[in-house]
């Protein structure tokens, strides 16, 4: 998806790989708070924003930590979607 390596829960997009960032689907009631973290910005792949993505710099999640709480943050917006 997106040219990228893409992983699913539940049949939803949860986050994925596009060349050297992370794409993590939030949602759009967590989208603010998302950007509002640290080496995240708006995912526009499309070359405009897609609310409710962001895309996480490599430094976003060079500790272990720091990549469980993005991959969870994703995890948790597709568990919150009924199942497909």
């Amino acid at each position: 998806m997106f040219g990228g390596l893409c992983f699913m829960v539940r049949g939803h997009m949860a986050c994925g790989i596009v060349r050297d960032e992370i794409m993590v689907r939030v949602g759009k009631e967590r989208y603010e708070d998302a950007l509002a973290q640290p080496h995240a910005r708006q995912m526009d792949f499309t070359g405009r924003a897609l609310k409710g993505m962001v895309y996480v710099s490599p430094k976003g999640v060079e500790s272990d930590a720091d990549l469980a709480a993005r991959v969870g943050r994703g995890a948790a917006n597709a568990e919150s979607l009924p199942p497909k």
